[in-house]
């Protein structure tokens, strides 16, 4: 029986410590819909053509640990229309830790660095979550 993959087990790789992730949010690719319609054609209602293609922002979620600060490092780069950006590989693995789809993210650079709430009433781990801009999304399935 081929069963479907579960989702809990990936890796990022993103050119940062080797630190686990705990969610990557926002893979996904759309396509902007274009009307058409020519005056001369004889139909009462537009075609639709595709469009450019546009990618969302990616979300990258991890408990913060001691002396790790690459994502504060990345996004320190950044000046007006200047910043460090990096091709960034995220993929599903299986049981045997062995990749079976893969997402690539080209010239992908962070836009926003946010971290959790503080909460004297709470024992969660405070979480840092770094937001990818990037200019291509490539999924192979392996």
């Amino acid at each position: 029986m081929n069963y479907p993959h579960t989702k809990n087990h990936f890796r990022v790789e993103w050119g940062g410590n080797n630190v686990g992730f705990m969610e990557v949010s926002g893979l996904s690719i759309e396509l902007d819909v274009v009307d058409y319609r020519e005056g001369s054609s004889p139909e009462s209602s537009v075609r639709k053509m595709p469009g450019l293609k546009k990618f969302s922002d990616v979300i990258l979620k991890r408990g913060v640990v001691k002396n790790d600060d690459d994502f504060y490092k990345w996004i320190s780069t950044a000046t007006f229309n200047q910043v460090e950006r990096r091709d960034v590989i995220i993929s599903l693995l299986n049981e045997s830790h062995e990749p079976v789809v893969v997402w690539k993210l080209r010239n992908s650079f962070p836009s926003k660095l946010e971290y959790s709430a503080l909460n004297a009433h709470s024992s969660d781990v405070i979480i840092e979550s770094l937001t990818l801009v990037h200019e291509g999304l490539i999924v192979e399935y392996l």
